[in-house]
C-alpha cells in the first residue's frame, strides 16, 4: 500500500496540532494549581514578611528545585532584604477624653519627639498650672511667622514643651484654631531627642467638638508608646544558564496585602486579602514560563528568574536586587506580569514599555498575534519593570487590566482566566523566541504616562519617588522625561521637602501635599541636594 505524501503531511499536523493541545492543557492545569494554592486562606494574603508569604515562598523554591533550576540568590533561590518601617505608635495607646476614646491620626496626633508613658487628669485649657496637662493653641504663632520662610514649627512646640515640663505640667497638648497650614505629622523618621513630657495634636474637629469650652474642666486619659518596626523580605530568583553574552530578566512579584495591615486595601475590616489575581497570577504565569524555558529555551540569552517581595510596600524588592545584585549579568531587556489573570477581549491586555526599545515596535505586534490589545509606550508604571527602566533597559509590562477586586478581600482564583493566562505564557515566551537572535535590544527612554492603576492627583510633578528612603522628606528615585522636574533641574538623589505651605516627612505626606493642587497652580518646591537647601518656582 503507497501511503500519499498528502496524507502523510496531514497527519503530522494532526500530531503536532494534539501535541500542542496536550502542553496547552498541562500549563492551564498548573496555572490554576499553582494560583490555587498561592491564593488560598491558610497563606493569609502573602503580605511582606509575614508567614503567609514564607508558604509561598516555600511553594515556589520547591518547584524550581524539582525544575532543576539553578540558584541565584545570596542564600541558595533566597535574598534576603530589611524593610525599615521606621518608628510607629504602640497599639496599646489610647486617649480618651471625657471617657471618649479618641481616633488616632484622624482625632490626635502623637507627635515622633514625645515622652511616651501614661498620664490622667482634671485640666481646663484656660489654665496652666503645675501637675496637670497644659493646653496650647498655636494660632498666634503661626499668623506671627506666616510670612517667615525660617519659622520652623517642630523648633517652636519643643521649646514650649521644655518650659511647659520645667513648670511641672505632665503633658503638652496642641490644637490650631487659625485656618493657617501647621504641617504638624507623625514623623516616623524623626531621630531627635524625646521631649520631657508627652506631646499630643488634637485636630481641628476633635476641639470643635470635644473641646470648645476653654473654662470647662476636661477628663483626659492617655497611654502612648513607640515602638521600631523592621521587616524581613526575601525576592527568589532562579538562573537558566545558556553560557550566553546577554541574559534576560523575566519578574513578577509575589506579596499581597494580607489582612490590610498597611493600609493599601480598597475595603475595610481586617479579612485576608488572598490577590488571585494581584498577583498570584502572574507569579503562577512566571512559574509555568520558567517551566517551559528549563525545557526548551532559546540559547542566544540566558534566563534570570524573579519573584520580588516588597512590590505593594512600594517596588522594594525590584530596587533591592539593583542596588545589591545576586549574580552580575548583562542585562538584554526585562519583562514583567503583574495582574495577568483576568483578560477579556472587551478591555484588551496591556502592554507597556513598547517604547522602550525599537524592536518592540516589529517584535510585540508578532508576538501578540491574536491577542486585543493596547500599547503603552512609557517604561515607568505601577510595577517592578519601573525599576529596570530606571537602569536603562528594555521593558515589557503585561496587565490584563484594573477591576472591581482591585485590592480587596473578593480577588479570588476562581475568577482568573485560566485559558487567557495560559496564551500570556505563550506570547512571553513567543517574544524571547523573536528576540534570540538580536543580540542585546537597544534601550529608549520614554515621555512618562500614567497607566494601569488610577491615580487620585490632578498634577503631578513628574518623578519617581525612593520608596525605601529613611530620612525625613521624600528622596526622588528618578526624574521622567519632559516633565516638570526635569525641566526645573530636579535630579535623582534630590529629597524633596515642601510643596507651598505644606511640608512633607515621606512619600505619603507628600503625595497629601500633592493633592492640595490643581493644574495652573504656581508655588515655591523646596528641596535639598547633598548638605544645601535649595528653592525653585513652579507651575503644574
Amino acid at each position: 500500500m503507497v501511503v500519499s505524501p498528502v496524507f502523510l503531511v496531514a497527519q503530522s499536523k494532526r500530531k503536532q496540532r494534539f501535541a500542542l493541545e496536550k502542553e496547552d492543557a498541562q500549563i492551564v492545569a498548573n496555572l490554576q494549581k499553582h494560583v490555587q494554592y498561592l491564593a488560598d486562606d491558610k497563606l493569609e494574603g502573602r503580605r511582606t514578611g509575614t508567614k503567609g508569604e514564607q508558604l509561598a515562598r516555600e511553594y515556589i523554591v520547591a518547584q524550581y528545585k524539582q525544575l532543576g533550576l539553578l540558584p541565584a540568590g545570596s542564600n541558595e533561590y533566597i535574598q534576603e532584604f530589611e524593610i525599615n518601617e521606621g518608628k510607629q505608635v504602640a497599639s496599646n495607646s489610647f486617649l480618651k477624653v471625657d471617657g471618649k476614646q479618641l481616633e488616632l491620626n484622624e482625632d490626635y496626633i502623637p507627635l515622633a519627639f514625645s515622652k511616651e508613658g501614661y498620664i490622667k487628669g482634671n485640666p481646663s485649657m484656660a489654665m496652666n498650672e503645675s501637675g496637670i496637662p497644659w493646653f496650647k493653641d498655636l494660632k498666634d504663632v503661626l499668623e506671627e511667622n506666616k510670612t517667615n520662610p525660617h519659622f520652623e514649627i517642630e523648633e517652636f512646640i519643643k521649646r514650649e514643651a521644655a518650659n511647659a515640663a520645667a513648670k511641672k505640667a505632665t503633658a503638652f497638648f496642641l490644637y490650631n484654631s487659625s485656618g493657617l497650614v501647621d504641617n504638624i505629622q507623625f514623623n516616623k523618621n524623626d531621630k531627635s531627642a524625646i521631649t520631657a513630657i508627652p506631646v499630643i495634636y488634637f485636630t481641628t474637629e476633635v476641639v470643635k467638638k470635644y473641646l470648645h469650652d476653654h473654662t470647662a474642666s476636661i477628663n483626659i486619659e492617655l497611654q502612648l508608646g513607640f515602638l521600631s518596626k523592621t521587616r524581613k523580605a526575601y525576592n527568589i530568583i532562579g538562573l537558566i544558564d545558556n553560557k550566553a553574552a546577554n541574559t534576560v530578566i523575566l519578574g513578577a512579584h509575589y506579596d499581597h496585602l494580607g489582612f490590610g495591615e498597611d493600609k493599601n486595601a480598597l475595603d475595610t475590616g481586617h479579612i485576608i486579602h488572598n490577590g488571585a489575581d494581584d498577583n498570584a497570577s502572574g507569579t503562577a504565569a512566571l512559574m509555568e514560563l520558567a517551566r517551559l524555558l528549563k525545557t526548551k529555551s532559546p540559547g542566544n540569552n540566558n534566563y534570570l528568574i524573579m519573584h520580588f517581595s516588597g512590590e505593594e510596600l512600594g517596588l522594594l524588592g525590584s530596587k533591592y536586587w539593583l542596588e545589591n545584585p545576586t549574580v552580575k549579568v548583562n542585562a538584554n531587556y526585562m519583562i514583567n506580569m503583574d495582574m495577568v489573570g483576568r483578560y477579556d477581549t472587551a478591555k484588551k491586555l496591556t502592554i507597556g514599555g513598547y517604547g522602550t526599545s525599537p524592536e518592540w515596535s516589529t517584535i510585540v505586534p508578532a508576538a501578540a498575534n491574536g491577542f486585543m490589545y493596547k500599547i503603552d509606550s512609557a517604561g515607568s508604571g505601577p510595577s517592578d519593570h519601573a525599576s529596570f527602566y530606571r537602569k536603562d533597559i528594555p521593558v515589557l509590562f503585561l496587565f490584563t487590566g484594573s477591576h472591581s477586586d482591585y485590592h480587596k478581600s473578593t480577588d479570588d482564583w476562581n475568577k482568573i482566566n485560566y485559558k487567557g493566562q495560559k496564551d500570556i505564557v505563550r506570547l512571553v515566551y513567543k517574544t524571547i523566541e523573536l528576540t534570540d537572535g538580536k543580540g542585546k535590544i537597544a534601550f529608549t527612554k520614554t515621555a512618562e504616562q500614567q497607566m494601569g492603576r488610577s491615580t487620585r492627583f490632578t498634577v503631578s510633578l513628574g518623578v519617581i519617588p525612593d520608596y525605601g528612603f529613611s530620612g525625613t522628606g521624600m528622596r526622588i528615585d528618578g526624574v521622567s522625561a519632559g516633565k516638570l522636574a526635569e525641566k526645573k533641574g530636579l535630579q535623582a538623589g534630590d529629597i524633596l521637602l515642601q510643596l507651598g505651605s505644606y511640608k512633607f516627612v515621606d512619600v505619603n505626606s507628600y503625595m497629601q501635599s500633592l493633592s492640595k493642587f490643581k493644574k495652573g497652580d504656581k508655588t515655591i518646591l523646596i528641596f535639598k541636594r547633598g548638605s544645601e537647601e535649595k528653592q525653585v518656582e513652579i507651575e503644574f
